[in-house]
């Protein structure tokens, strides 16, 4: 599972213990915290989308446009199951869940069965 991205000049981060989101300016030297609220639930998987940062949680997909500081849902329905992990085939989300492969070719709005 992604609970480290590089997003341009930063490397992201799940800090697991503290259920965190954190951020290095400096290779990983030094972590910064960037978000600790609690509403997306935990998180498990970052998944860099272009402009936005996908995550998985306990919650369901949760996204990020301003590299980690705020949370909107994206996706919360049971259909999928539990998010597991998230990668791409070059234009489709692709998500590894406790129901099996799932496609999502509207940016983890919406999810079919593979």
């Amino acid at each position: 599972m992604a609970q480290l991205i590089q997003r341009g000049r930063e490397l992201l981060r799940i800090n697991t213990q503290k259920n965190h989101i954190q951020y290095s300016t400096d290779s990983g030297r030094n972590w910064m915290t960037r978000y600790t609220g609690t509403y997306p639930g935990t998180f498990v998987d970052l998944f860099d989308f272009g402009n936005e940062i996908i995550a998985c949680t306990s919650k369901g997909l949760f996204v990020s446009k301003d590299e980690g500081r705020n949370w909107q849902t994206r996706y919360t329905g049971s259909y999928c199951g539990t998010f597991q992990q998230l990668a791409s085939d070059g234009k489709n989300i692709l998500a590894t869940t406790s129901k099996g492969l799932f496609v999502s070719r509207d940016g983890g709005r919406n999810w079919n069965k593979r």
